[in-house]
């Protein structure tokens, strides 16, 4: 029996994508601050860190939502719009992180659409396995 999820396909390729931008970006940091390990006490070079730590410690387990959500027949269109939305809020939060010190609208955009994503596929998957939807 073959299982297909097409949509967790998708947005984990494009998240994928889109930790190599964020990886190769912390690379380039590296190479003109000449900054082996570590931040080296450099701003430019902690935000960089910090923009692809904050993106691996909050989209694997959004996609594993998604993926769940998927399996458990959830309704494609709105597994589209929290695929999307994980995306342009991981985009707006590195955007604010990399570009302003302090509080800035990319990261709260970013941080709001982010745990909006959590939140809704944490409920939808608590409330389908509650109601018998997940086996």
């Amino acid at each position: 029996m073959t299982v297909l999820i097409p949509v967790t396909a998708l947005y984990a390729g494009l998240h994928g994508l889109l930790l190599i931008a964020l990886s190769g970006l912390v690379i380039r940091q590296r190479v003109k601050q000449h900054v082996d390990l570590g931040d080296g006490g450099n701003e430019a070079m902690l935000r960089a860190m910090r923009v692809q730590a904050n993106f691996v410690e909050y989209v694997p387990l959004a996609l594993l939502l998604l993926g769940v959500w998927e399996l458990n027949g959830g309704h494609r269109l709105w597994m589209h719009v929290a695929g999307i939305t994980l995306l342009v809020a991981r985009l707006f939060h590195a955007w604010g992180i990399s570009h302003a010190s302090g509080p800035s609208i990319g990261r709260g955009v970013g941080v709001f659409g982010t745990w909006a994503v959590l939140l809704g596929l944490s409920v939808v998957n608590v409330f389908g396995f509650a109601a018998g939807v997940a086996h």
